[in-house]
């Protein structure tokens, strides 16, 4: 069963850096930039709500006193899922709108 979160692990980082490397490195008109800044942002909207939402709910447990999810927190390998496939869909919608 390991070799699943392997496998998994392995794709995930090839999308991420496929991502990241389309996204900084492509050289192309403004309406691109701006889809893709477009994209990102809301991401990073998405990606800073969850922290908070997260950051809120150790808070509450712990001042409830709830020692049984103290330092559960997110997986890392979920999150990245969450954030590729946010941004994913968010380009693509970005895409179909403005033209690209």
């Amino acid at each position: 069963m390991d070799w699943v979160k392997i496998v998994y692990a392995l794709v995930l980082l090839a999308c991420a850096v496929y991502i990241l490397s389309v996204t900084f490195f492509d050289k192309g008109d403004e309406r691109k930039k701006f889809i893709n800044r477009k994209a990102q942002s809301y991401t990073f909207g998405v990606i800073f709500g969850t922290l908070i939402l997260e950051i809120g709910n150790v808070i509450f447990q712990t001042v409830r006193g709830n020692p049984a999810s103290y330092g559960e927190g997110i997986s890392p390998l979920m999150f990245l899922t969450i954030i590729i496939v946010i941004y994913m869909g968010t380009l693509l919608f970005y895409r179909n709108k403005y033209g690209n």
